[in-house]
């Protein structure tokens, strides 16, 4: 079977781990085991000094459509959903080292709230984020309730969450979700660069800086667990499996 999660030490970046979502024929939608591989990674990364900063990449035209939609559909019928997600969240929020991403196309759900928790995201300029949470009768996701708000304001935070309203790479760039709008086919090479320069630095005097500027992350752990906990609910409520039945019906 494909490997869904390529996890890669590049021997031309010394010092960078790449994570790259390796799903197209489903727009690298995230499956429990997906979810365990790059906790693992994001794990290994915190303690080996061989890795120094941390890369997620998608694919052409996608980094990820968000959560496979029938690991949600099984929990919402009665199956059990695991602690997959909710550990890489927590995985991913406390990360010691630097995080990156680049993204070129769709970036739904998760593959949107992933690059609230990254130091810097690169986009292509046809990059689309979308949360539709609310639309699948569910709540937003690893932190985006503090987060985003945070970063980019109410109003813009309520369009993006709660209306599932999509962000264009442009209107992404002005709210502060991403770093830098480029061409598609600069996407790898700009955020890969940017992982190695990063990877360079003094790693000590780098570690306490990025501390400094996301200051204390009790409040977005809590927060990771409480909308955890109603988006566990809502996955059990009755309009929740009426919109994963309808979207599976697509």
């Amino acid at each position: 079977m494909t490997d869904h999660v390529l996890v890669e030490r590049p021997e031309a970046l010394p010092g960078v781990q790449v994570i790259r979502f390796n799903r197209p024929e489903k727009k690298n939608a995230i499956t429990r085991e997906m979810y365990a591989k790059m906790t693992k990674a994001l794990t290994v990364a915190g303690t080996d000094p061989a890795v120094r900063v941390t890369a997620f990449l998608g694919s052409e035209g996608c980094f990820s459509a968000g959560n496979d939609m029938a690991d949600f559909l099984a929990f919402a019928m009665g199956g059990t959903m695991g602690t997959e997600v909710l550990d890489f969240l927590l995985a991913l929020a406390g990360a010691k080292k630097p995080v990156v991403s680049g993204v070129d196309g769709l970036a739904i759900g998760i593959g949107t709230t992933i690059h609230l928790h990254c130091d810097l995201t690169v986009a292509s300029a046809r990059s689309v984020f979308k949360t539709p949470f609310v639309d699948l009768a569910l709540v937003p996701e690893a932190a985006s309730s503090l987060i985003a708000p945070r970063i980019m304001g109410h109003q813009r935070a309520f369009g993006l969450l709660a209306a599932g309203e999509p962000l264009a790479a442009t209107d992404a760039l002005q709210a502060g979700l991403i770093w830098k709008v480029v061409g598609p086919e600069a996407v790898e090479e700009e955020t890969l660069s940017l992982a190695a320069r990063l990877a360079r630095k003094p790693p000590e005097a780098l570690r306490i800086a990025r501390d400094l500027i996301r200051g204390d992350r009790s409040d977005v752990l809590a927060r990771i667990d409480e909308e955890a906990q109603h988006f566990a609910a809502q996955l059990k409520s009755a309009e929740a499996r009426a919109a994963f039945e309808a979207f599976m019906r697509r």
